[in-house]
């Protein structure tokens, strides 16, 4: 096919905190790499955290964003030897990656999204909110027969992020009685996760009705869900409910307060919601009870291909809205103002 010289872009530029809608050149694919045609990429909440931060290490001045993309490969490095990949073959693309160097202080300790010197793309280096992208084979999953590419791209960080911490970081096992504070964006996929991959119970808790609606749709029965406004606590307290896991995807005060008082002595506490930059712990409470802690970042790939294939095979169901690229700064404050019901993935066709 041929491939135009240059492409429009959403990039942030350090000391701006509002996206710019640039033309830039398109990138050649790199020798262990590929070019993809973006075919769809997934709007976050961190994307406004991105525009609003300065100064941070390894940050570009000037950088494409989105960090969450699927699209088709049109171009091959030389040094690409694996054969699953070819002209046409679509992908989601994982936006941290890891260098994969044995000498790597990360990659070396199986932590490749904390990579130090390998690409973030989206975040501080170029992303996916653009035509093409140059990405390294180690960031190319393949995308299953069925799987749309609106719900691959999404799948890379909503649904991939919820997966890594549930399965790998907090070990969540068919056996244990789980609590979800917050059915967001990656909340409602860490619900599926949980109710019907790993078929464990699990208690809801959100402060919109239209998210226990959503719960109840899926399958959880109505005494597993907290009715708005009601003391957790108290309602795990009247119930008689042990929780052996918590699953914190607010991160607030008042969220994070209530789950070390809910869980059971000897459990455990996924964090990943971040509402709150600070949150307070009760060491007494953690030590006399045994609590674990557990803090999570992104996926990697082993990852992103069971989130995929548990998709294709109809496991997992992320919900997903399409829009235009062009649309992106209107499409982010309409998804920060709680107008987006999970997510919302842009096409550049569109």
């Amino acid at each position: 096919m041929s491939i135009p010289t240059t492409m429009h872009a959403w990039r942030k530029h350090k000391g701006n905190p509002l996206p710019v809608w640039e033309e830039v050149p398109v990138p050649s694919a790199p020798p262990t790499g590929f070019l993809v045609k973006l075919l769809a990429s997934g709007v976050c909440h961190s994307d406004q955290a991105l525009l609003d931060v300065e100064d941070r290490p390894r940050f570009n001045d000037v950088y494409t964003l989105g960090h969450e993309g699927s699209g088709e490969i049109i171009a091959i490095g030389e040094k690409v030897t694996d054969t699953r990949f070819a002209i046409g073959t679509r992908v989601a693309l994982l936006a941290v990656p890891g260098c994969g160097l044995p000498t790597c202080p990360e990659c070396s300790r199986d932590l490749s999204q904390l990579c130090p010197s390998g690409m973030h793309h989206g975040i501080g280096q170029d992303g996916f909110y653009t035509e093409y992208v140059a990405i390294d084979a180690r960031g190319a999953v393949l995308l299953p027969s069925g799987v749309s590419p609106e719900v691959g791209a999404i799948a890379t960080d909503a649904v991939n992020t919820a997966y890594h911490g549930i399965v790998r970081r907090a070990e969540v096992k068919s056996h244990e009685t789980v609590f979800l504070f917050g059915l967001g964006g990656l909340g409602f996929n860490a619900l599926q996760i949980v109710f019907k991959h790993i078929k464990a119970r699990v208690i809801v808790s959100d402060v919109r009705e239209e998210k226990l609606a959503a719960a109840r749709e899926l399958g959880i029965p109505d005494c597993d869900i907290v009715p708005i406004g009601s003391s957790i606590p108290e309602f795990i307290k009247q119930h008689g409910i042990e929780i052996d896991t918590v699953l914190e995807f607010v991160g607030k005060k008042q969220t994070f307060g209530d789950a070390q008082r809910i869980v059971r002595p000897g459990g455990k506490v996924l964090c990943i919601g971040t509402l709150d930059r600070a949150n307070e712990l009760d060491m007494k409470n953690g030590i006399r009870k045994r609590l674990s802690f557990i803090f999570s970042y992104g996926g990697q790939y082993r990852d992103l291909e069971e989130v995929l294939e548990l998709i294709a095979q109809g496991v997992l169901r992320p919900r997903v809205r399409r829009g235009k690229l062009v649309d992106f700064p209107v499409l982010l404050r309409e998804l920060c103002e709680g107008g987006v019901e999970d997510r919302v993935a842009l096409s550049p066709q569109l």
